[in-house]
């Protein structure tokens, strides 16, 4: 694995006057359905910077302020290169063999993923990739890469076009799904486009998108009245750094806490399956510590 870089250091915690996040109780009052638990978990990925490259960066602020008012993963490793590999550990906890990042129509991961688990325990999911033209397409259309959107890779996912339809959808229903906790799925993974991931654009461009996103979701019904959590990480960093900043929000994260135990897209799957009593689906994974510690508990 590629040596790691120096952390930066992310600034002073928001105020509580700030404009930029909502504030949810921090747990859902006695009585409501999950009570306890987390009901939503909410993952963003952003694309090819180092952590060294986004904590304590002026053109990160809006990351930088999220990091400081929730709580930031400070050691948290992607597990390779390119990008779909992890992508696939993400999902799948594997890269299944893939080590490019070949399009469906060449490659795919004929392995459990984590939309079997949901599926299997009576929770609902969606894949929410931005510029896709349709759903379920598995080709790239101009922003949309079909790389980056690991689904598309899972037979079990694509083999039942109408499901597949159902569940991989273009991130403007995101705006529908939001209006209520109950139309929000239970695990929603967010890919954005390959400008307003980091991709192909400036880090000020990416997080000038995360500071119009991530309040929406964090200000909606599914935050603000269950305890539901927002991850957001990066797939991979540098050749010379792989640690990827990572930070879990809204209620169900710590606020104002920074581990620097070493975790990685194996420990965020782990830790997943582990908040819905779900079995790791791979040795990676249930060999990869658990990151509980991020969350408010």
């Amino acid at each position: 694995m590629p040596a790691s870089g120096s952390p930066g250091t992310p600034p002073a915690a928001t105020p509580p006057s700030s404009p930029y996040f909502a504030q949810p109780a921090p747990h859902p009052a006695p009585g409501l359905p999950g009570s306890g638990g987390i009901e939503h978990i909410v993952v963003i990925v952003q694309e090819n910077k180092a952590a060294s490259q986004i904590l304590g960066a002026s053109e990160a602020g809006f990351f930088n302020k999220l990091a400081a008012e929730y709580a930031l993963a400070g050691n948290y490793r992607a597990i390779m290169h390119p990008s779909l590999p992890n992508y696939l550990a993400l999902t799948s906890g594997t890269n299944a063999g893939i080590t490019s990042d070949c399009k469906p129509k060449s490659c795919t991961a004929d392995v459990r993923s984590i939309a079997d688990e949901i599926t299997q325990s009576g929770r609902t999911w969606k894949m929410y990739a931005e510029s896709m033209p349709a759903p379920c397409v598995a080709e790239d259309s101009r922003r949309y890469a079909v790389k980056h959107n690991p689904f598309m890779y899972y037979p079990a996912v694509t083999g039942d076009k109408a499901s597949c339809s159902a569940h991989v959808v273009p991130f403007a229903q995101l705006d529908q799904d939001l209006r209520s906790a109950s139309a929000l799925p239970d695990y929603a993974f967010i890919s954005p486009d390959l400008c307003n991931d980091t991709h192909d654009c400036p880090i000020s461009t990416g997080d000038d998108w995360l500071s119009r996103e991530v309040p929406r979701i964090l200000g909606s019904p599914a935050f603000t009245t269950q305890n539901s959590l927002l991850v957001v990480t990066w797939d991979e960093g540098s050749k010379k750094d792989n640690r990827v900043a990572t930070v879990f929000a809204g209620p169900a994260a710590r606020k104002g806490f920074t581990s620097q135990s070493a975790y990685s897209h194996y420990s965020l799957l782990h830790t997943i399956e582990d908040v819905w009593g779900l079995a790791p689906l791979t040795g990676n994974v249930s060999s990869a510590p658990l990151m509980t510690e991020l969350l408010n508990r």
